[in-house]
């Protein structure tokens, strides 16, 4: 992966991805056409960027370049896109920092500390819940502190099945400092190749295979937290009673108790087969059952992931209208599969004589159900392509269009109430706006558990006229759903963190004597509040 461009995902100076017809047209029918916008350009947004409130002095120590400064200004929230692409940042960091070591992290919060100011962590910027901004309502300067000069492989026991990287290391950095041994951590989520493994922590990330390989928590083995009060080593014990587990503070404080600087993970081989066979379902409550029976049974399988109805049209309408795709509706239509079908992807890796038997023992699930299998070219695609979908985010704002994305997870018995209202939720969420702006949602799921599974939902609507229109839409919508997900027991987030964005609803989740033990931890490690202020907690302003 190259740079990413100062206002989206894909590389600088990339073309987005072509919207097939077929996508295109279903938009257009569902929620009409598209109302694109012009983009600020970078050169405009750094001329009238206001100067940094840090003094030249620093510059030696500090990048106060602009344009450093716009690039780490913004993560992919979708009001973080709005901001970027109107030009209209609002607060930017008065300066970047660098890193190296430890030792550079703490000097940094005496320079803060002296300054007065604030330190943002930045990893890779991915952040899709407003994790990495200035707090618009604190005045102190902001450094951005990027992670790029703490990366890297520290420490590889390949007898114990442990790495050390440094918290600023990517995802592919990861994998190819472990391939040459044989070994993977099979950590993938869809940010993986602009995402750092201190970011998957501190927002307690959940890879794309994490029902094989585990969600990060359980990655994590240890490491060590710069905070403003002290250093915190976690000792990569392979288990311990020695009182509450250290680890569970840093996993998902989201840079608010001290900064991440070495991560330690379990590491394992590298799977010698990977299957990933698909099949549909044909409607809704039968294919939510097969999903449950999978998840229940207790198969070596790494991955289950089970589209709505609306979602399965969705992706086979962005998939064209070429011959293999005339061929599987062709098929599916002899097998009488529909007319609502859903799309299941399941993936079984390790030893070929473990995958195989969860391969036919899902098929038969599956046919149990009155599903069929259709193979696994279907399942080799979504591989090829699963970094990729992202990018789609830039080709649809060009057409004029806003897409985003929330997720939960809730258990097997309120799943269904919960997925059918946040998709009244979203679907109807503008239906005041003016006119009536409508709304294209649609979900998956994506980690199945054996008592519950996440809820993964995706919704386009239209650009505003105005960024501010489109701001307010988003916040409409944002606000629905995250109300109907507190109202039928779901968790706030599943695998993005809270940020700023979810922040509102967490009380309902963590009790508001859980909030005050949160922020209690807060002021022992950070007593001067120099951590990211606004994120996941209110800022303390005592």
């Amino acid at each position: 992966m190259g740079l990413r461009r100062w206002n989206g995902w894909i590389d600088e100076g990339a073309d987005p991805p072509r919207v097939a017809g077929d996508a295109r047209r279903l938009l257009e029918a569902e929620i009409g056409p598209g109302r694109p916008s012009p983009d600020a350009r970078l050169e405009d947004v750094v001329a009238v960027l206001p100067p940094s409130a840090i003094g030249d002095d620093a510059r030696g120590r500090l990048s106060l370049d602009p344009a450093d400064r716009v690039r780490h200004a913004r993560g992919q929230s979708l009001p973080d896109w709005v901001a970027l692409r109107a030009g209209r940042l609002g607060r930017a960091p008065d300066a970047v920092a660098r890193p190296p070591n430890s030792a550079a992290v703490r000097e940094l919060f005496a320079l803060a500390r002296a300054r007065g100011a604030v330190l943002i962590p930045y990893g890779g910027g991915t952040t899709v819940v407003g994790g990495v901004s200035p707090d618009p309502d604190d005045d102190r300067p902001a450094i951005t502190v990027a992670m790029d000069a703490l990366a890297g492989l520290r420490d590889l026991d390949e007898r114990s099945g442990l790495a050390s990287f440094g918290a600023g290391t990517l995802g592919p950095d990861i994998e190819a400092s472990l391939a040459p041994h044989g070994l993977t951590l099979g950590h993938f989520p869809q940010s993986w190749e602009r995402s750092t493994i201190g970011g998957w922590v501190a927002a307690r990330s959940a890879g794309q295979q994490s029902m094989g390989f585990g969600r990060i928590e359980a990655l994590f083995a240890g490491g060590r937290l710069e905070a403003p009060a002290g250093t915190i080593h976690l000792p990569a014990h392979p288990a311990s009673a020695a009182g509450p587990d250290l680890r569970q503070l840093v996993l998902g404080s989201e840079g608010r108790f001290g900064i991440l600087t070495e991560a330690t993970v379990r590491v394992v081989p590298k799977p010698r087969v990977e299957a990933i066979p698909a099949g549909f379902l044909p409607d809704w409550p039968r294919a939510f059952e097969a999903a449950r029976d999978i998840g229940r049974a207790g198969l070596p399988l790494s991955m289950v992931r089970l589209s709505t109805p609306l979602e399965t049209a969705t992706l086979l309408a962005l998939a064209g209208d070429g011959r293999g795709v005339r061929a599987l509706r062709a098929w599916l239509g002899f097998r009488r599969i529909g007319p609502e079908p859903c799309l299941l992807l399941v993936a079984a890796t390790g030893l070929e004589k473990l995958v195989e038997p969860a391969v036919r023992e899902v098929g038969s699930i599956v046919r149990r159900h009155g599903g069929t299998g259709v193979g696994g070219s279907l399942g080799r695609q979504w591989l090829r392509n699963r970094f990729r979908t992202a990018d789609l985010r830039d080709a649809l704002w060009d057409l004029g269009y806003a897409i985003d994305t929330l997720e939960t997870a809730v258990d097997w018995r309120r799943l269904p109430d919960l997925a059918a209202a946040v998709g009244r939720a979203l679907r109807h969420g503008l239906e005041g706006d003016g006119g009536g702006e409508r709304v294209h949602a649609f979900s998956h799921l994506s980690h199945v558990y054996p008592s519950g599974s996440s809820l993964y939902a995706t919704y386009v609507f239209r650009l505003g006229a105005e960024p501010d229109e489109t701001l307010d839409r988003w916040r409409r919508l944002k606000t629905a759903a995250s109300e109907a997900i507190v109202e039928h027991g779901g968790t706030i987030s599943h695998q993005h963190g809270v940020g700023r964005d979810h922040r509102p609803w967490l009380a309902a989740e963590k009790g508001e004597l859980g909030l005050a033990v949160l922020g209690d931890v807060a002021r022992r490690l950070d007593p001067d509040g120099l951590l990211n202020p606004g994120v996941l907690l209110e800022a303390d302003r005592s």
